[in-house]
């Protein structure tokens, strides 16, 4: 069955479909979840609550544009609603907008990576996955975390501040050239 049709089924609310669909973008999705999630059993939790919105939105799907963009972008929104539910986000005006530069060493590996980006705080990981990752502007940044442009910098900032410390404690030296 093709992705289209797949969709359609979907979209009339086939419970076959949309196992297979979810079969499909599960393991893609998860790992999406999980770069926004402070661990692996939230970001289960943030995949699961993501489906059931995918299902719920899928309607609104009309087939301009990639499925596998607008899918993303349905768990992206609906990782970030959690922390905004939550309160988790609490704007903090830092001056910290100087731009650090990190640079990853070959030797450290993508787990340690993943494993010190999620103990990040809540609005630094949030703010450094969008930046890096999904490659969002700082006015994005603000209009989807309800934070001011200068907080977003000073987030990206710190969070940079806090990863390039964290690979000198574990490697003695740091190059991370995706991060500028």
């Amino acid at each position: 069955m093709s992705l289209e049709q797949l969709i359609h089924d979907c979209k009339k609310n086939d419970i076959k479909a949309q196992e297979q669909l979810y079969k499909l973008y599960a393991p893609k999705m998860f790992s999406v979840c999980l770069k926004y999630s402070r661990n692996y059993a939230e970001a289960q939790d943030n995949l699961q609550d993501g489906f059931l919105l995918v299902f719920d939105k899928i309607r609104s799907f009309e087939f301009k544009g990639s499925f596998d963009g607008w899918i993303k972008r349905v768990m992206v929104n609906q990782v970030l609603q959690q922390y905004r539910n939550k309160s988790l986000l609490s704007p903090i005006d830092e001056d910290i907008a100087e731009e650090v530069e990190v640079e990853i060493e070959d030797s450290v590996s993508m787990d340690f990576l993943m494993k010190i980006i999620q103990e990040l705080p809540d609005r630094y990981r949030l703010v450094f996955n969008l930046n890096v990752f999904e490659n969002y502007s700082h006015q994005e940044i603000s209009d989807s975390l309800g934070i001011s442009v200068g907080t977003s910098k000073s987030n990206l900032s710190r969070a940079k501040m806090i990863l390039k410390e964290k690979i000198e404690n574990n490697t003695g030296s740091v190059k991370m050239p995706f991060i500028k």
